[in-house]
C-alpha cells in the first residue's frame, strides 16, 4: 500500500479511525489475559488483587493500544517515520504547560457547573483496582509516564488524528477524534460500583471532561507536530490529579469521597 496520503473520503477516514479504536480496545482486552491468569482475583474481586497484578495489568492494558496503532503503521507501510517524536522547542513546552493548565481549568470548571447544575459524576473503574490505597496511587503515576499517556497519545494523536488529516481539517480531525475517544470510555463510565448502570447524567459528565482534555491535547498536537507535547501534558494533568488522590489519602481520608470525581475524572478505560 502507498505511503503516500492523498485526499480520502469523510466516510471512510472516520471509518478507519472508529476501527483502529475498536481494535485498540479489543487487543487491550487480549493482551491482559495473562494477567487474569495469573491472579483470578483481578477478576473475581479487583479491589482484594495485590498491587504487583494490578501495575501488571494496566501496563498490558495499554500495550495493546501500541500493538494496534504499530501494526497499523506497518500495513499500510508507513513505518516508524510516521512518528513524530523530537525534543520539544522552548516553544513546545510552552505548550505543554499551558495543555496541563488549561486541562486543570476545564476539569474545574466542568466540575463547578456540575455543581450548580446537580449532576452527578460517575466513578471511573480505576478507582475500583486503587481502592484506598496510597502504594497504588504512586504506581499509576509511573503507568501514566510509562504507558496511559503515551499509548493513548500514540494511538489517538499520531495514528488515528493524524489519518483523519486526509479528509478533515486540523481542527476538524481533532473534534472527530475526540468524539471517538469520549465514545470509546463509555465502559469505564457506564458502569456504578455495585454493578448498576450510573444515571445518564453522571456518564455525560465524566465523558464531557474526557472529550475537553482530548480536544486540547489534539489541539497541542496539531499545532506542533510533536507527540511528546501532548504525551507530556496528558501525562502531568494525570499525575498531578493522582498526586492530589494521594494527598487525600494520606493526610485527608474523610474527604476521599467528595475527592474522587475530581481526581479521576480523565482516566482512560480499563480493559
Amino acid at each position: 500500500m502507498s505511503t503516500v496520503d492523498q485526499a480520502d473520503g469523510y466516510a471512510r477516514s472516520v471509518l478507519v479511525a472508529v476501527s483502529l479504536s475498536i481494535a485498540g480496545l479489543l487487543a487491550a482486552e487480549f493482551v491482559t489475559i495473562p494477567a487474569f491468569l495469573l491472579d483470578p482475583t483481578l477478576l473475581e474481586s479487583p479491589g482484594e488483587a495485590s498491587n504487583a497484578s494490578i501495575f501488571l495489568l494496566m501496563t498490558l492494558n495499554f500495550l495493546g493500544f501500541f500493538l494496534v496503532g504499530g501494526l497499523y503503521l506497518w500495513w499500510t507501510e508507513r513505518g516508524w517515520e510516521w512518528l513524530d517524536l523530537r525534543m520539544p522547542s522552548r516553544r513546545g513546552w510552552k505548550y505543554v504547560l499551558a495543555g496541563v493548565v488549561g486541562s486543570i481549568a476545564f476539569v474545574m470548571a466542568v466540575n463547578v457547573v456540575a455543581t450548580l447544575f446537580e449532576l452527578p459524576s460517575s466513578e471511573n473503574q480505576v478507582m475500583q483496582l486503587i481502592g484506598d490505597d496510597p502504594n497504588m496511587v504512586l504506581l499509576m503515576i509511573v503507568i501514566v509516564f510509562l504507558f496511559n499517556a503515551p499509548a493513548e497519545e500514540f494511538l489517538f494523536r499520531n495514528v488515528i488524528q493524524k489519518r483523519l488529516y486526509a479528509a478533515f481539517s486540523r481542527m476538524g480531525a481533532v473534534i472527530v477524534t475526540s468524539v471517538i475517544f469520549a465514545l470509546v470510555h463509555i465502559p469505564a463510565y457506564a458502569l456504578a460500583t455495585d454493578g448498576s448502570l450510573a444515571p445518564l447524567g453522571a456518564i455525560g459528565v465524566s465523558l464531557a471532561v474526557v472529550f475537553g482534555g482530548s480536544v486540547i491535547f489534539g489541539y497541542l498536537y496539531a499545532r506542533t507536530d510533536n507527540l511528546i507535547v501532548p504525551t507530556a501534558a496528558h501525562a502531568a494533568f494525570n499525575a498531578f490529579q493522582f498526586a492530589i488522590l494521594y494527598l487525600v489519602l494520606q493526610f485527608a481520608p474523610e474527604e476521599l469521597e467528595n475527592m474522587m470525581a475530581v481526581s479521576v475524572e480523565f482516566l482512560t478505560t480499563l480493559a
